[in-house]
């Protein structure tokens, strides 16, 4: 790991819903699906150093789907990559030009999303990964409920674990028990390299109106968000399970 890097806050999250789910097999290989922001970029520096003495033995790996559309200096994220021995790979696409300037997209996140998804699927199992890891946090979690609710009047988020049948990945998100605040501090306190969003939508998305949604509701409730995650443990919603069922 590079010098100073001091992860036993996340290490603790981590570590906690890997066993909490049994994300992590003896002999996985795993590749975490990076984008250079801060989420991944820390997902990926804690599962590095979990490596280093989880009773399960796995390899790591790292996939980074190239969008097409921006010119990205990806060079930290490398050499980030290259400290922490951690095989470094880019998927490139045209996935970028497709979303805006052929669909010309009204709402683009979820063709993208969709997309990106069936990329690097599609070459973390030529790499020959079989679990995929994805930086989805507490908040993710949250706002995504929120989402279902709002948008589509249903109740739902994400799976903790994904069997994804026709790649024959698994998905796991190991930052489930993770704040954003958290990772947001953890990467200053460390010095990880972020490479800045340049995503035409980053910001003006239905995702980021739910975000705001959220600050709003904390300021009569600042416990809401614990609530929020409570309910979604408490109705088992796609597979989450309350506290006291994770052993």
């Amino acid at each position: 790991m590079p010098l100073n890097m001091d992860l036993k806050k996340p290490l603790g999250y981590v570590r906690r819903a890997v066993d909490d789910y049994h994300m992590i097999s003896p002999h996985d290989r795993v590749a975490v699906g990076v984008s250079g922001g801060k989420d991944s970029t820390l997902l990926l520096a804690t599962l590095a150093a979990l490596r280093d003495f989880y009773p399960h033995p796995f390899l790591l790996g790292a996939i980074r789907v190239d969008l097409g559309f921006f010119d990205t200096n990806d060079e930290p994220l490398r050499a980030l990559c290259e400290k922490i021995n951690v095989p470094y790979t880019v998927i490139t696409t045209q996935i970028g030009t497709i979303v805006f300037d052929v669909r010309h997209e009204a709402n683009p996140c979820s063709l993208c999303t969709k997309m990106r998804r069936g990329a690097i699927a599609k070459g973390a199992a030529a790499l020959g990964y079989n679990k995929l890891a994805f930086a989805h946090h507490r908040d993710d979690v949250i706002e995504t409920f929120l989402l279902n609710l709002i948008q589509e009047g249903r109740l739902g988020a994400f799976s903790p674990v994904t069997e994804w049948d026709k790649s024959g990945i698994t998905l796991i998100r190991p930052m489930i028990y993770m704040e954003e605040k958290d990772v947001r501090y953890a990467c200053i306190e460390n010095a990880l390299p972020i490479i800045p969003n340049k995503c035409p939508a980053d910001g003006k998305t239905k995702r980021a109106k739910v975000k705001d949604l959220i600050v709003t509701m904390q300021m009569e409730n600042k416990d809401v968000k614990a609530k929020l995650f409570g309910a979604v443990q408490r109705a088992r919603l796609d597979g989450f399970k309350p506290n006291n069922e994770t052993k």
